[in-house]
């Protein structure tokens, strides 16, 4: 019987088309789907962002994909365009709700339906909070996260912290990933069995406090068997 890391990229890309067509908010006639190696290019048009967003969450549930490029364009119907200033009245607005962002902090600006968030907090999660609550209003075409941690944190103490979170998560196995410190910034590398583990992974890293960046270096290994993984 083939494994998973025996799939061909032909048979992950007709798993790939079929997960977008079974994902209701993406519309399949407009998005292409190019595999290598088991590496997965996404383009064509999406009419949201949220729709963008949800193609690329749909790939990744797929098994075999090690990899993802997003070259899918939103191009927005009439009827979703908005003008830069109500935009940006809205993103306020939005994060302004959040409570576990300090209010003034995250700065906003819009230009063309693209938005830029600048500031600085503390964790890494606020910073994905803020991210998420602006992304998927109507008219944003994209979301540019600018904004800094920062944190009194010896970078000792915030790994320390990463690695006991792992240790806890029943998501992941802690003993395959390893993290470095380099200030303030974690590099994560290793490998896992799937991207929902690579995610993880990921945002438990940005969740320490003083993490002002993480780059995410974890290899995605598909295998049937997780135990002969090498």
């Amino acid at each position: 019987m083939k494994t998973i890391a025996e799939k061909s990229d032909t048979e992950i890309k007709t798993d790939v088309l079929a997960e977008l067509k079974f994902e209701p908010s993406v519309n399949i006639t407009d998005i292409g789907v190019l595999v290598k190696d088991g590496a997965v290019t996404l383009n064509g048009f999406a009419t949201s962002y949220s729709e963008k967003w949800n193609a690329v969450s749909a790939t990744k549930r797929v098994a075999g994909v090690r990899a993802i490029a997003d070259d899918i364009v939103v191009n927005l119907p009439h009827s979703q365009l908005r003008t830069d200033g109500d935009i940006a009245v809205a993103a306020a607005n939005q994060i302004g709700w959040f409570t576990t962002i300090p209010p003034g902090v995250a700065k906003i600006t819009v230009r063309e339906g693209w938005i830029t968030l600048e500031g600085e907090l503390e964790f890494g999660y606020q910073k994905s909070d803020a991210q998420e609550n602006v992304q998927f209003l109507a008219g944003v075409k994209g979301v540019t996260n600018l904004i800094t941690i920062k944190s009194n944190l010896a970078a000792t103490h915030v790994k320390a912290a990463i690695e006991s979170a792992f240790e806890r998560s029943a998501l992941l196995d802690a003993e395959k990933i390893e993290i470095k410190m380099s200030g303030s910034k974690v590099t994560l590398s290793g490998k896992v069995r799937n991207y929902a583990e690579r995610d993880e992974a990921e945002r438990v890293a940005w969740a320490a406090s003083g993490v002002w960046s993480v780059d995410n270096k974890i290899e995605v290994k598909w295998v049937s068997d997780y135990g002969d993984q090498d």
